[in-house]
């Protein structure tokens, strides 16, 4: 009997984090990789960077899937969804915007809820303003903004650290700007960056073995793309009307104010601040992270 209740538990636990994966095709031809989990109302998972897989979002995926059915991919370029060519012309915001609504065509979602996080959020903010009819509702989770005023003032990230936490990132920067490319020194940096993402300690290793998996050019071209086509949605996020969560913590490395623009901009909109909580609100304060995420789907 014992063995027999095992089981059952087992599959169901098999068919709540059920998975499958497979590739889109894009309007450039290239491909895009994704992995689909559980059921439900699809929430498009779009990770931060720029310049990183999807991987480190799995573990939230899965958490968001024992209710719905969640969706992570490979943005263009990394991981599983590789280009032939990384330049000005393969990575721009707007192939970037039309490679989620491949997807949804590809995966023939009617309309989704969108999940941004970090530069993800900016990069759905600006998905909101050229297919807002695609989108049910739209979280935006410690999103870098809805412009560029997350460059204005002191570095976002080095403020938020210790003067020994810097001169350890300085020693790492200057062993990779003379070419040192082993994960050893990559780990380096990214426990010396860590500090600033997250407010509990304990995840300092989770994120900084994430901080080694960036592609530096990915990232370059990005940032470059946002200041040639001087990303500013605020007037166009007026006209969509659809609900918006705007979440992340009190002392992330993302300034409140960013926040609040990106509050006055949506029409319909709520901000939810989470205290002892930096840039990874699902592991600083994953119950309050989720519990509001939670209210906002079903409301």
């Amino acid at each position: 009997m014992k063995k027999f209740l095992f089981i059952i538990i087992l599959l169901s636990i098999q068919i709540a984090f059920s998975q499958s994966d497979g590739y889109s095709t894009n309007a450039d031809s290239s491909k895009s990789y994704y992995k689909i989990f559980g059921k439900g109302n699809p929430i498009l998972i779009i990770n931060g960077g720029p310049g990183m897989n999807s991987n480190g979002f799995e573990a939230m995926a899965k958490k968001l899937a024992v209710n719905n059915q969640t969706i992570i991919y490979d943005q263009r370029g990394t991981g599983k969804s590789p280009l032939n060519s990384l330049d000005s012309k393969t990575i721009t915001i707007k192939l970037m915007a039309d490679d989620i609504e491949s997807l949804r065509q590809h995966l023939k979602i009617k309309k989704w809820i969108i999940l941004g996080h970090s530069f993800g959020g900016m990069l759905a903010s600006y998905y909101a303003t050229v297919y807002p009819n695609s989108i049910e509702k739209l979280i935006l989770s410690s999103s870098g903004g809805i412009d560029l005023s997350l460059l204005n003032g002191p570095n976002l990230i080095t403020s938020h650290l210790s003067k020994i936490e810097q001169d350890s990132l300085q020693y790492w920067n200057d062993k990779i700007d003379k070419g040192d490319t082993s994960h050893a020194t990559s780990l380096g940096r990214g426990r010396a960056l860590a500090p600033a993402y997250v407010y509990d300690r304990k995840f300092i290793p989770i994120i900084a073995e994430r901080l080694t998996q960036g592609n530096s050019t990915i990232n370059t071209l990005v940032w470059d793309d946002f200041r040639k086509i001087k990303f500013d949605c605020k007037n166009k996020l007026k006209l969509f009307k659809q609900p918006v969560l705007i979440i992340q913590g009190k002392q992330d490395v993302i300034n409140e104010e960013i926040a609040q623009t990106a509050h006055k901009a949506f029409a319909n909109s709520k901000v939810i601040l989470l205290d002892n909580c930096k840039h990874y609100g699902w592991l600083d304060a994953e119950e309050k992270y989720f519990s509001a995420i939670d209210v906002f789907l079903k409301s």
